[in-house]
């Protein structure tokens, strides 16, 4: 089902880019959520987990439910952050801080405070919901927050080493040469 609504999405952001459309910021946000991939990874990532990874996670996962949400919000504003301040390509969907510009006639900097200011909204929510959550949907609450973790790591400072990687070979290499002691 996830594979699915994550196409659909895609496809109607697709269709929104070629027709020019800017949607309102929630419009954006809504489509975000899906299009930054973090719900159909979060259910990829718990194939592996075993017998942790029950029916009622991955129904719960398949919801897309308030944290799950949180989590693609924080992957889409730390990737729309660091691609802000890299440039865009013009057949590109506008952006969660050009469509907040638009709708709140605000330049860049102010787009960029506020989107910050979400962002942390959205990592206190992160961090509420795996307090309360119910034992059994521990696992999918782990990967959701290490997945918004890592994002925090490939964006740190603004750069963007999804798109060029080479900004994660030293920090990689430094791991498996200099292990963190425990």
């Amino acid at each position: 089902m996830q594979y699915k609504l994550s196409s659909e999405y895609y496809l109607r952001e697709v269709v929104l880019s070629s027709k020019k459309y800017r949607p309102s910021f929630k419009e954006h946000e809504e489509i975000s959520i899906m299009t930054s991939g973090l719900p159909m990874l979060t259910l990829v990532t718990l194939m592996g987990y075993g017998d942790v990874a029950t029916q009622e996670v991955f129904e719960w996962v398949d919801r897309v439910p308030g944290m799950v949400r949180a989590g693609s919000q924080v992957t889409r504003f730390l990737n729309d952050m660091s691609s802000y301040k890299l440039g865009k390509h013009k057949k590109d969907m506008p952006s969660t801080l050009e469509c907040y510009m638009i709708e709140n006639d605000s330049t860049g900097d102010e787009a960029m405070a506020a989107v910050a200011a979400l962002l942390e909204n959205r990592w206190r929510i992160l961090n509420q919901v795996t307090m309360e959550i119910d034992h059994a949907l521990m696992p999918a609450a782990e990967v959701v927050v290490n997945m918004a973790r890592t994002n925090e790591i490939i964006y740190l400072k603004g750069r963007d080493a999804y798109t060029f990687g080479s900004d994660l070979k030293d920090l990689v290499t430094a791991l498996f040469l200099n292990p963190v002691p425990l």
